[in-house]
């Protein structure tokens, strides 16, 4: 088991790094540049040279980046769409640059459309955006959503259908989200509930596919449909449900990353002892160690 948080590029771009070893993380998650802009500052060679060598003194591996909250591949607006294809591209550049194991998307909204065709739509718009790039190692993961509004990727069966078309031409991937499955109607907060979605999950993704969990409790109630993160077993999941996660034999050895609030000073350090203690493991070295007695099969 390895867990870490998102940590900000504030300051420059290798500060993601000092901070997330500063926290404690053997894994962590950042933006690449401003998430909230379609106008973003690519940082220069020297930058990416120094991030680089930040994560390889540290130790941080995999290195997740998350892309633009703009981004919407799915769009059946062709102008939204065309901005979206150009900026997830910049993305994955700015991803493979910087060295990053993983670039996790959401798979945009059926807004004006039917999900079929979004999802139709998702899967050219990430071919397109990948034509021609070396990804380097990269790999481009689908993250299921809460079901919100109209977003696409709320069932397992949805984000499998995009790994499946996009991975003809790209790597691709899956990143579940246990509040964005709690959300979205599945019940993993109980001991049945997450066995049903570890099963669904092998049968539509597959787990072969599933290279990151965000590991974030619920604010909202089951099926709510409503994205919101809590702390770790602060939430509607709670700790039994969220030791349970930690400790299924085919999910310990998935990268965990939290996404959870900083309502105060020492959150995410916080937040990273839960996950340890409910996983049983005392130390980072211990995680290390047992690295190697994982498996999901």
């Amino acid at each position: 088991m390895r867990v870490g948080v998102h940590t900000s590029i504030a300051g420059a771009v290798e500060n993601a790094a000092h901070r997330a070893k500063r926290i404690g993380c053997d894994t962590f998650q950042m933006f690449s540049a401003n998430p909230r802009g379609w106008s973003t500052l690519d940082p220069a060679p020297e930058e990416c040279a120094r991030f680089r060598a930040a994560r390889a003194a540290y130790g941080l591996s995999p290195l997740v980046i998350h892309d633009n909250y703009l981004i919407n591949l799915a769009s059946a607006d062709p102008v939204i769409r065309e901005k979206s294809v150009a900026a997830f591209r910049r993305e994955i550049q700015r991803a493979v640059s910087l060295g990053a194991d993983y670039l996790v998307t959401h798979p945009g909204s059926a807004k004006g459309t039917s999900v079929s065709a979004a999802i139709a739509t998702c899967i050219n718009s990430l071919r397109q955006a990948g034509k021609g790039l070396r990804l380097n190692g990269l790999s481009i993961l689908i993250e299921n959503t809460a079901g919100q509004g109209s977003a696409i990727g709320r069932t397992f069966e949805e984000v499998a259908k995009i790994v499946a078309g996009a991975g003809k031409d790209l790597p691709v991937g899956a990143c579940i989200d246990t509040a964005h499955s709690f959300e979205a109607g599945y019940p993993i907060h109980t001991a049945r509930g997450l066995a049903e979605a570890v099963k669904r999950l092998e049968s539509t993704v597959g787990l072969g596919r599933l290279h990151l969990i965000h590991a974030n409790d619920s604010k909202t109630a089951f099926s709510s449909h409503a994205d919101r993160h809590e702390h770790i077993g602060k939430g509607q999941i709670g700790v039994e449900g969220f030791r349970r996660i930690v400790r299924h034999p085919k999910l310990r050895c998935i990268p965990f990353i939290c996404e959870t609030p900083i309502d105060r000073p020492g959150d995410d350090q916080r937040n990273l002892r839960m996950m340890r203690k409910l996983a049983g493991l005392k130390a980072i070295s211990s995680q290390r160690s047992a690295i190697s007695k994982c498996g999901r099969n």
